[in-house]
C-alpha cells in the first residue's frame, strides 16, 4: 500500500484528521467577487452604494459600534473593509494606541481608505491586501475581527477562517454581521447572492475553532453574532 495513503488512513482513524482535510478546499461560489476585481472599478460608485441612508448597516452603524464594545488600545481587523465605512469609526473608538487593520482583496479600496485616513489624520489605520484564501494578517496581531456583509463573499471560507484564527490572539473574538437568508421572506437578490443563512455560516465559524457567545437584536435584515476563540 502507498505509505502516504496508509498514513492518512491511520490519522483519519485516530480522529485527528479526515480524508477531506487532505484535499484542497474548493470554491464555494466561483466568481462571487468578480465585479470587485474589475479593472475599471469606480470607488465613488461604491461609496454611494455602501455609505448611504437606507442601507441598514449604515443607518445603524453607531448601534453596531456600541455593541462591539471597543476599548482604547484594541487591535481590530475590518475584514472586507470596502470603502472604510466602519474603519474610521473603529479608528476613533480605539484611539492612537490601538490599530485598525483594513483588509480587502481590492487594492483600489485600500488606497481609498489610506487617502481618507490621511485627510482625517487617522494614523492608527493599516491596510492589508488579502486574497481569496487568506486575510494575510500577521499572526497574533488582533484582538477582534469584524466581518460585515462580507462573509458571504468568502470564496474559500475554511482557508480564510484559518488565517483569521492565526491572526487572533488568545480569547480573540469574531463579530459577524450578514444578511438574513430565509426562504419565502428574503428578497430574490439575497436568495441568489448570499449562498447560505445564519445557521450555516455560524456552523462554519464554530467548526473553525470558535464558540458563539452572543447575538444582538439590533438589525432587521441582517443578524449580528459574536464568537470567541476557543
Amino acid at each position: 500500500m502507498n505509505p502516504l495513503l496508509t498514513l492518512s488512513l491511520l490519522l483519519a482513524m485516530a480522529g485527528s484528521i479526515s480524508a477531506q482535510d487532505f484535499a484542497e478546499e474548493q470554491s464555494v461560489k466561483p466568481g462571487v467577487n468578480d465585479n470587485f476585481l474589475a479593472t475599471d472599478l469606480d470607488v465613488s460608485q461604491w461609496v454611494e452604494r455602501f455609505e448611504r441612508e437606507g442601507r441598514e448597516v449604515y443607518d445603524h452603524r453607531m448601534e453596531v459600534l456600541k455593541a462591539i464594545a471597543l476599548k482604547p488600545g484594541d487591535k481590530i481587523a475590518d475584514i472586507g473593509a470596502g470603502t472604510g465605512l466602519y474603519t474610521g469609526l473603529f479608528s476613533d473608538a480605539i484611539g492612537k494606541e490601538g490599530t485598525v487593520y483594513a483588509v480587502d482583496i481590492v487594492p483600489i479600496f485600500l488606497s481609498n481608505i489610506l487617502d481618507r485616513a490621511k485627510e482625517t489624520r487617522r494614523t492608527n489605520i493599516k491596510t492589508v491586501l488579502g486574497t481569496a484564501k487568506s486575510t494575510n494578517l500577521p499572526e497574533n496581531s488582533v484582538t477582534k475581527v469584524f466581518i460585515c456583509d462580507t462573509y458571504h463573499h468568502f470564496e474559500f471560507p475554511k482557508n480564510t477562517l484559518a488565517s483569521l484564527s492565526k491572526a487572533l490572539r488568545a480569547d480573540g473574538e469574531i463579530i459577524l454581521v450578514d444578511f438574513k437568508r430565509e426562504e419565502g421572506v428574503s428578497s430574490d437578490w439575497i436568495m441568489n447572492h448570499v449562498r447560505a443563512g445564519e445557521s450555516v455560516f455560524c456552523g462554519e465559524i464554530e467548526s473553525a475553532g470558535f464558540e458563539k457567545t452572543a447575538s444582538y437584536d439590533i438589525l432587521k435584515d441582517n443578524y449580528m453574532v459574536r464568537f470567541r476563540k476557543k
